[in-house]
């Protein structure tokens, strides 16, 4: 393939990308029990920027309705899957290995630890943004913790640094449990549908702060896209070519550590999102990081945009938890991607 059909390539799915995005959105922002047509989604929002297009919603509660829950939702899964899908593909970069996935540094479930003990705690304060703070921090904390305990000698190997996670994931899971056992019986129930994911919650508020986090870490995760493609050579080369090792990799973790914990403290654990994009557009676009994290960016929204719309309509009326859709089709594709990477004796697909 030459540069030029490769660059074709790339604009073309960089193109359908951000075609499914607006799509599903307009699909999504029409679908509901308040009947609403794609010119009265395009009329709305004219007349919120003071054009006239002539066609607001029918409905009484139409326009209501599209702004404080339809878009707001629209809008938090958009960024919600971007920052999942920019995270898998930084993480799979900084791990060399396309099986990585954001969970393994322990930022997932330091968050359902930090959220489970708001639930059971907090009687009165166990609020929504209490929920998700306590979420926030819990993901940043046990991801520190676990970058801590695998730093040994100045130096972090990734083996190591996957096996403290393993380990500590396997810590927060039983301090998950102690929480769902001590729990009230609706203590127990927020602590089981929030492991299991959900945009039903979102409001604007929500929107405005995940947001500018994601903006910041898509944007990091960009410029430091050059050295991601040199430690893809080799720890060895990387450090022979000027690049930091060590630094790159602390700097990685953070980036996905707060994409990943802002994103997750307002919806609940969504699992697979960050593993099979990233891998995914990597089969289509290249490996070059600077094209793969902002294709990884735009897929992870059409995936969390499209589960969120299977799990509003798989079953008639009623809002089904958004981290088992993605748990049902990501599973078997993991199984498909190990079948893969089998074949191809451990590289990149």
């Amino acid at each position: 393939m030459t540069a030029g059909d490769s660059r074709t390539r790339v604009s073309a799915v960089f193109g359908v990308l951000v075609l499914l995005v607006v799509v599903l959105a307009m699909i999504s922002a029409c679908t509901g029990q308040v009947p609403t047509t794609p010119l009265e989604v395009l009329g709305s929002i004219a007349h919120r920027l003071g054009l006239n297009f002539g066609h607001m919603p029918a409905h009484p509660s139409g326009d209501v309705t599209l702004w404080q829950v339809r878009f707001p939702r629209i809008a938090l899964g958009a960024v919600v899957g971007a920052s999942l899908g920019c995270a898998g593909a930084l993480l799979q970069g900084v791990f060399a290995n396309p099986l990585a996935e954001p969970g393994v540094i322990g930022v997932s479930s330091g968050a359902a630890v930090g959220a489970s003990s708001v639930f059971v705690l907090g009687g009165a304060f166990a609020g929504v943004w209490s929920v998700a703070t306590a979420a926030f921090l819990g993901g940043l904390i046990t991801t520190v913790l676990v970058y801590l305990l695998a730093r040994g000698g100045g130096r972090t190997e990734v083996v190591t640094l996957i096996l403290t996670g393993v380990a500590i994931n396997a810590f927060a899971g039983g301090l998950i449990a102690f929480f769902t056992f001590v729990a009230s019986p609706a203590a127990r129930d927020q602590i089981v549908f929030w492991q299991l994911g959900s945009l039903a919650g979102a409001t604007w508020q929500a929107v405005y702060v995940v947001t500018p986090l994601a903006v910041v870490g898509i944007t990091a995760s960009i410029a430091i896209a050059r050295r991601l493609d040199l430690l893809a050579l080799g720890e060895n080369v990387a450090r022979h070519l000027g690049v930091d090792v060590e630094r790159l990799r602390q700097f990685a973790i953070v980036i996905v550590a707060v994409l990943v914990a802002s994103g997750v403290a307002f919806t609940g654990i969504v699992l697979f999102v960050g593993l099979i994009v990233p891998h995914l557009m990597r089969m289509l676009v290249g490996p070059a990081h600077r094209v793969l994290i902002p294709a990884s960016a735009l897929g992870g929204a059409v995936v969390l945009l499209g589960s969120d719309l299977i799990a509003r309509n798989l079953v008639p009326n009623v809002d089904m938890p958004l981290g088992m859709i993605t748990s049902l089709v990501g599973a078997p594709f993991f199984f498909w991607m190990l079948r893969r990477t089998r074949a191809r004796q451990g590289g990149w697909a």
